[in-house]
């Protein structure tokens, strides 16, 4: 009688620990710091900080970016932004155990703006979010991209930089060549994004978009 009180014993306990490990992952384990930068963003003169953690439990180590924003009176930093959906992670579900072939984002902070650096395939996307109006805001959106399908960067390689003003709507398209002076072609466009995307909001897969 009393081995079995044991063995029921042990199962609950067994249960209550899967339990719990599984609660664990569901909350996320971001316990693996891989980016911080510190600056103003909120324009009242006092350091914000940002920081992209890993969640080194979860097989496809997903990222969580979080803003924490100055207070009046000298108070502690506030978390104001909380988001796991603006980085890709390493190792996506469709990819089966394969990374995704990109660096981890890189971020900084200059005159108020909270820019995100990216790589994307055959170049790279760079957006900023300004504070405004309680939240971080997508205002503009750079995007280098090149016609070289196998990497190989030669004098006949063009590079195309795309900027999307979000504010004013107006989206430009420059085509040059390598170390060239002289513009092979310009396009422009009116693009309308009302509300601007929220950083909260924004997703990864939104690169599509630009």
């Amino acid at each position: 009688m009393k081995n079995i009180y044991l063995s029921l014993a042990f199962i609950l306990i067994s249960v209550q620990m899967n339990l719990y490990a599984q609660n664990i992952k569901n909350k996320g384990n971001y316990n693996y710091q891989v980016r911080e930068e510190e600056g103003d963003l909120n324009n009242d003169g006092k350091p914000d900080r940002i920081t992209v953690k890993m969640d080194t439990t979860d097989d496809t180590r997903p990222f969580r970016l979080q803003i924490f924003l100055s207070q009046p009176k000298g108070k502690k930093l506030t978390l104001a932004v909380s988001t796991t959906k603006i980085i890709e992670p390493q190792y996506p579900v469709e990819k089966k155990g394969e990374p995704n072939g990109y660096q981890i984002p890189s971020f900084f902070i200059e005159n108020g703006i909270l820019s995100m650096w990216s790589e994307i395939e055959r170049g790279n996307i760079t957006y900023d979010f300004k504070y405004r109006n309680g939240n971080f805001e997508l205002i503009h959106v750079e995007k280098l991209t090149t016609n070289a399908t196998d990497g190989a960067i030669t004098e006949n390689t063009i590079f195309t930089v795309t900027k999307t003003n979000l504010v004013s709507g107006l989206r430009t398209e420059t085509d040059d060549l390598l170390g060239s002076k002289k513009i092979l072609n310009k396009r422009k466009k009116t693009v309308l994004f009302r509300p601007l995307p929220k950083i909260q909001d924004f997703k990864f897969s939104d690169k599509k978009l630009f």
